[in-house]
């Protein structure tokens, strides 16, 4: 079996290469579904970290509060890092064994380098986007005003240590139908 991670910073188009990927009959797990369902007052490490901060709303976490603290705080976002990371990896290591009879599986994980996971992974594709197109599509996407759009965009590390880190890079800047035939070739040589 190989274990393919597609990694992209954010606003790059990585949703829409495993939406592709979902559609050509591969198995992708989302690794940012995988975070909204362990970010909630049950996950007992995150609660007890974060039980002092703004980030609740109707009794849990608000992704949209505990947005803005881990983009706006350095701090809780390692925090938060420190706790969901290996939770994560457990999910992902999970996925492996639940489909090991698949010849190919794919994991969507923005934060692969981030959080030091290349080493579960037998190739990495990466979705680069030039920074201004990102920016745009994120503050068209999401409503995010330019200052909270780009405090997203710096958190991550840079684009371009993640282009020498990984094994296969799309580079979307331009058409859903160019975007397809780059992962197409790419899907040939894997």
């Amino acid at each position: 079996m190989k274990r393919i991670a597609i990694c992209g910073n954010i606003a790059s188009g990585k949703s829409t290469v495993q939406k592709m990927l979902e559609d050509k009959g591969f198995k992708v797990l989302d690794t940012d579904v995988v975070s909204h369902k362990l970010l909630t007052i049950t996950n007992k490490p995150l609660y007890e970290a974060f039980k002092d901060y703004d980030v609740f709303e109707n009794g849990d976490f608000s992704r949209y509060k505990t947005g803005q603290l881990i983009f706006s705080n350095k701090d809780a976002r390692l925090k938060i890092a420190n706790i969901m990371h290996p939770q994560i990896k457990e999910e992902i290591l999970r996925f492996f064994d639940e489909n090991k009879g698949e010849k190919v599986l794919f994991v969507g994980i923005p934060l692969l380098f981030e959080a030091n996971m290349k080493d579960i992974f037998d190739k990495i594709i990466f979705v680069y986007a030039e920074d201004n197109l990102r920016l745009e599509r994120l503050v068209k996407r999401n409503c995010y005003t330019r200052e909270h759009a780009l405090a997203r965009l710096n958190s991550q590390m840079s684009q371009e240590k993640k282009l020498s880190l990984s094994d296969f890079i799309i580079r979307n800047n331009g058409s859903v139908k160019e975007l397809e035939k780059s992962l197409d070739i790419i899907l040939k040589e894997i």
